[in-house]
C-alpha cells in the first residue's frame, strides 16, 4: 500500500450514540523488518455522544495482514478496564499490535451495556497499519 494514495490511516465512527476515533502508528523502535516483527502502535478515543449511560464490556478485532491472514481477537474490556461513560465522557487509551508484514487492517466491535442492561454494539470502522515506505 502506497503512501501516495493519501489515504487516512485512521478512522472515525459513530454508533449508537458512541463516537470512536482512532489514530494508529508504526513503532519503528520496536520493529524489525529482517525478522518479519512490524509493531503498530493505535490511540482510540471512544466519546459518549448520546443521552444514557454506557459502559464498554468487550471488544472484537479483525485484524488483517497484507498475506489476507486473518487473526480475531475477543477480550473484556480494553486495556485492562472497562470504562463507564456518561454523556459526554470520554476514556482515551493506547494499544499495539504486531504484524508479520509491513501493512495491515484493523477493525472490530465493542460490545456495551446502558444502565438498564441492555447490550448494543459499536461498530470500528477499518483503519490502516502501514509502515513508512510501503
Amino acid at each position: 500500500m502506497s503512501q501516495a494514495t493519501k489515504k487516512p490511516l485512521g478512522s472515525v465512527s459513530l454508533d449508537n450514540g458512541v463516537r470512536v476515533g482512532v489514530a494508529p502508528r508504526f513503532i519503528d523502535e520496536h520493529s524489525d523488518p529482517a525478522e518479519r516483527r512490524y509493531v503498530f502502535g493505535y490511540r482510540i478515543t471512544i466519546t459518549n455522544e448520546g443521552d444514557r449511560w454506557a459502559k464498554l464490556l468487550s471488544r472484537r478485532w479483525t485484524i488483517v495482514d497484507a498475506t489476507g491472514q486473518r487473526e480475531e481477537v475477543v477480550g473484556d474490556g480494553v486495556v485492562g478496564q472497562q470504562p463507564e461513560l456518561a454523556p459526554g465522557q470520554s476514556f482515551e487509551y493506547a494499544s499495539f499490535c504486531p504484524l508479520p508484514t509491513p501493512w495491515g487492517t484493523m477493525e472490530g466491535v465493542y460490545t456495551m451495556k446502558r444502565e438498564d442492561e441492555t447490550r448494543f454494539d459499536v461498530q470500528i470502522e477499518r483503519f490502516y497499519l502501514v509502515a513508512p515506505n510501503h
